[in-house]
């Protein structure tokens, strides 16, 4: 018997067409709703449904892109990726992580044009996408939005724990890999000795914003973005919460820079509907995952 690897989402995203496999050449939007190791408030296991949810109920048109969902090019809705919750919560992550092994594993990336948006879910559900499009692409230019430095080597006992995602995806770095990053407000002392030594860490959006603009045009990126990148007065439904973040005309500079380049794959996590009882949170993160999808529609390409 065959395993499971994918539930049908209950509600498909707006204008995204269904498909039980990741479709070539095209966007794939796909669930990995694991909250394992958040240490602080959990559920954002839930928020791939709560996207879904909001998106058939807000407009379809960004008005920052002048771009509708629904003029866009095809993309396809797979579903969530079946995450068990035995309270085991390293193996229960092996697992899903050996689940999207299974579903990715006979495809090639960059030769099919997979591009893959996943919705988490903590920010440990990244790794498994990020580590897929790193052996992909040998110029993978990582771009990373968050509170946190998520570069430790372990946390509370988890080796691939939300705190230590990004350190995880550096295991799998070659020399074309880069790593840039913007909104990191919270950390260690070593986290943040490391990101000075290696330049990653950008000063202001500004100085982001030049670093996207600056690469070729052809250098496939990723982005993986925390929500708890935007600070909470503006969206506090997230695990962990840190002041000092940016609002959301932050997100759409960086997004208009992207739509000007050759983005493969990206990730929104940490969305914890329960958090915020309000549903704002939700809608927010629901706004930033429209533009996100058109972002993939690149630039020149509409214009054609």
């Amino acid at each position: 018997m065959n395993e499971i690897l994918l539930h049908p989402p209950k509600r498909l995203y707006r204008a995204a067409r269904f498909a039980t496999r990741p479709q070539p050449h095209s966007l794939n939007i796909m669930g990995f709703g694991f909250d394992g190791t958040a240490c602080f408030r959990k559920g954002t296991a839930i928020a791939p449904d709560a996207i879904r949810l909001v998106a058939s109920d807000i407009e379809s048109y960004s008005p920052y892109l002048d771009l509708d969902l629904e003029e866009a090019a095809p993309f396809y809705d797979l579903g969530n990726l079946v995450v068990h919750n035995t309270g085991d919560a390293h193996n229960d992550y092996l697992a899903a992580h050996g689940r999207f092994a299974k579903l990715t594993g006979s495809l090639d990336f960059a030769a099919d044009g997979i591009h893959l948006l996943t919705l988490g879910g903590e920010h440990s559900i990244s790794y498994s996408a990020i580590a897929a499009y790193l052996q992909a692409y040998p110029d993978l230019l990582l771009l990373h939005l968050d509170a946190h430095a998520d570069l430790r080597q372990e946390y509370q006992g988890y080796h691939y724990s939300h705190a230590s995602i990004i350190r995880r995806c550096l295991d799998h770095f070659g020399p074309g890999h880069q790593l840039l990053q913007f909104g990191i407000r919270s950390g260690t002392r070593d986290e943040y000795a490391w990101m000075r030594g290696h330049k990653t860490l950008a000063s202001s959006l500004e100085a982001f914003v030049e670093m996207i603009d600056g690469q070729p045009a052809d250098r496939p990126i990723y982005l993986t973005l925390d929500l708890d990148y935007f600070d909470p007065a503006y969206m506090p439904g997230t695990g962990t919460p840190e002041p000092g973040g940016q609002d959301f005309l932050s997100f759409v500079r960086i997004v208009q820079a992207l739509r000007r380049k050759r983005l493969v794959g990206a990730d929104v996590v940490e969305l914890s509907p329960p958090v915020d009882a309000s549903g704002n949170s939700d809608v927010f993160a629901t706004k930033v995952v429209r533009e996100l999808i058109l972002a993939f529609q690149r630039k020149e390409d509409h214009e054609q």
